[in-house]
């Protein structure tokens, strides 16, 4: 046996192989994880706290059937309502009560203010349109009607349902769907690898038409929490089942292993608090009041709350937004399909042999 000593033996490992060893080291992985899940913990109660846990108004839109501007009765009010408020107001004139109520049917106002003479006024609230917003104006009102000696009626035109009395659920059942949107399609990358592009595509919308189907059986036919236009409702839980899975396929052709980060940042820590599901888009930082109604959750509670509590007044702009994303991831997708982490051969097998 020879004496001679092999390379290196007995002595240091150079920097070069100490970074060697340590990106080959299956400890690596494991300690990136954990400071990115550390963080993710911070981010997740720090956006959820920052939206939900402190609702404050900042412009509620709110209709007047009356020339408001010259009664000083309808004008006393609503400086005292703004005040006690901290917030503006924002205005709209309506000619008659009509056409006030048809606004509040497209949600373009959040209340009636119906102003006279008499030193009395009627606040027409409608729960339906934004629970978080009517429960701030009905305690609000008559405390400012006793401070400016005015009568003030509150009224609910347009009431919560009754298995919903926090108008919470559109909020869960959308939730609820983009979240097993993406975790499915995590699921597909881990355990059905070998599928195809055209496979990927349509198994995502397999699951999602399935998922959407199961949600809202659950919710209307078995727990009775909401009466639903079933077949409206059950699709556009499809629809953002299947914009979210393709938003996570998206980012797992971009950027491979790491596609949960962008995934969870823009349809969880971002999208979901700023839905307006849980609050109201009128009580929410007005960044998030905007940009939630670009992104897939904030668009699945939209449409899916018009089409609840405002049938005949659904809006196009919500379901645009679901397609423009899942156009996009699938274009996205199908572009740079061959960086996707799966995939498999689909040439015949005389011709591989």
């Amino acid at each position: 046996m020879s004496d001679t000593p092999h390379p290196g033996h007995g002595t240091s490992p150079t920097p070069a192989q100490r970074r060697a060893r340590l990106k080959e080291s299956p400890l690596l992985p494991a300690a990136v994880l954990v400071l990115i899940l550390t963080a993710a913990a911070a981010l997740f109660a720090g956006s959820y706290t920052y939206s939900m846990a402190d609702p404050t108004p900042r412009s509620i839109p709110t209709a007047v059937t009356r020339d408001y501007g010259q009664a000083a009765v309808g004008r006393r009010f609503l400086d005292g309502l703004e005040e006690s408020l901290n917030a503006a107001v924002k205005v709209h004139v309506y000619a008659t009560a009509a056409e006030a109520r048809t606004a509040v049917e497209e949600q373009r106002v959040f209340a009636i203010l119906d102003v006279r003479e008499d030193d009395r006024v009627t606040l027409d609230l409608s729960a339906a349109s934004g629970a978080s917003v009517a429960e701030v104006l009905a305690e609000t009102a008559p405390a400012v009607g006793r401070q400016t000696g005015i009568s003030v009626t509150v009224r609910d035109i347009n009431p919560l349902q009754e298995g919903d009395p926090r108008g919470l659920a559109i909020f869960y059942i959308s939730l609820a769907a983009v979240i097993i949107g993406f975790v499915g399609a995590i699921q597909l990358s881990v355990h059905a690898r070998a599928l195809t592009p055209f496979e990927r595509i349509a198994f995502t919308a397999l699951y999602a038409l399935l998922g959407g189907f199961a949600i809202a059986a659950t919710v209307d036919w078995l727990l009775g929490a909401l009466d639903l236009p079933f077949v409206e409702s059950w699709l556009i839980l499809a629809f953002t089942l299947f914009t979210s899975g393709m938003v996570f396929t998206m980012f797992n052709t971009l950027v491979g292993r790491w596609a949960m980060l962008p995934t969870w940042g823009l349809m969880v820590l971002l999208g979901n608090p700023s839905s307006g599901g849980a609050v109201s888009w009128p009580l929410l930082p007005s960044p998030l009041g905007l940009i939630g109604r670009w992104l897939p959750p904030g668009a699945s509670v939209n449409a899916q709350h018009t089409a609840v509590y405002f049938a005949g007044h659904q809006h196009a702009f919500p379901f645009l937004v679901l397609a423009g994303w899942a156009l996009v991831s699938c274009a996205v997708f199908w572009t740079w399909r061959h960086r996707h982490p799966g995939g498999r051969e689909t040439r015949p097998a005389h011709a591989m042999s």
